[in-house]
């Protein structure tokens, strides 16, 4: 077990995103006092000379690289350049800075995305590379990939201390609900909050319904990456995740059971669905000691309670327009 003293100099590379922002109240809660945060107009992570000159200067000893562009199927794919080029530039200079300014150790967090679309369920870390990716996501799955092998490239050629997990579909408060660019569970949390103030009878979802999805809870995978840096000194990637899968279907029932009970929903087959089965085998986790405690109907409540409390507060929410400011 590796000790990090309370004191410890910890940067959370991506703090506003709904990962980082979950590291940091972990972190807080743990007690340790020392965190570091770096904003877009402080420190823009795809530039390597911004990068190095605020490590330089700021030292961090702890890294957890959970930065990046992010989005659902839609966003995949109308702006495949920016989720490749920009997940590339922000693994590789917040990697190599780490190495230059002698981080002790860090955690790059990549995506399930980065396995086969037709892979053998549940997906093992050892499937990775064996077969042609998902198309709908490909340009940010070979930037996820980049990630990992970049972190195995710095341990074997320098001896640093890099490990990498790869988490499954995340939820939970902070997400972005902002329909062009969300995941599947918060853009469906969205369509029934709004069709239930519209006073509509249904929510139309994307696809069939038949594919298979695994969810954790944001704070349960902040729990996982405070375990695996304090656990966990291999060069393989691990998976982190639940075990357990649902259709698309079941979620969307799932989550009008929450929001807005006794709307109907209808499918439409004509949008994409993307890949058929997504469900990590997180047996090596579990053989570390650790497990998931947060179920998907007690997340998804929990997730739109804090959304309906934000809104009702005036706070702002990724994806919903920003208040007026009073008077």
């Amino acid at each position: 077990m590796f000790d990090i003293p309370g004191d410890a100099r910890i940067y959370v590379a991506g703090h506003r995103g709904l990962v980082g922002s979950a590291i940091v109240r972990r972190l807080a809660r743990e007690g340790f006092t020392n965190l570091l945060t770096t904003g877009r107009e402080e420190v823009d992570l795809r530039n390597q000379a911004e990068v190095e000159a605020w490590f330089a200067a700021a030292r961090p000893e702890y890294v957890f690289l959970v930065a990046g562009t992010v989005g659902g199927i839609l966003a995949n794919s109308t702006r495949p350049a920016e989720f490749l080029y920009d997940n590339l530039m922000i693994h590789a200079t917040v990697v190599h800075a780490a190495w230059r300014t002698g981080v002790r150790r860090l955690l790059y967090l990549g995506s399930s995305c980065i396995y086969p679309r037709l892979t053998a369920q549940p997906m093992r870390e050892e499937q990775l590379l064996t077969g042609p990716l998902e198309p709908t996501n490909e340009p940010y799955a070979v930037a996820k990939i980049a990630g990992i092998r970049l972190c195995q490239a710095y341990r074997r050629q320098y001896g640093c201390d890099f490990i990498s997990a790869m988490p499954t579909n995340l939820y939970g408060p902070g997400d972005n609900f902002d329909l062009a660019s969300s995941h599947v569970l918060p853009a469906l949390i969205r369509r029934f909050h709004e069709a239930q103030a519209a006073g509509a009878s249904e929510v139309v979802v994307w696809g069939t319904g038949a594919p298979r999805r695994e969810f954790l809870h944001v704070d349960d995978l902040a729990d996982a990456c405070l375990f695996l840096m304090r656990r966990y000194d291999g060069a393989e990637h691990l998976n982190v995740g639940t075990g357990e899968e649902v259709t698309i279907r079941e979620l969307a029932e799932a989550v009008r059971d929450a929001v807005a009970p006794g709307l109907a929903i209808r499918f439409d087959p004509e949008k994409p669905d993307g890949m058929p089965r997504k469900l990590l085998d997180v047996s090596r986790l579990h053989a570390l000691g650790w497990r998931h405690t947060i179920g998907l109907r007690e997340g998804i409540a929990t997730t739109y309670a804090w959304l309906r409390d934000a809104l009702a507060r005036g706070e702002p929410v990724r994806g919903f327009a920003v208040p007026p400011a009073a008077g």
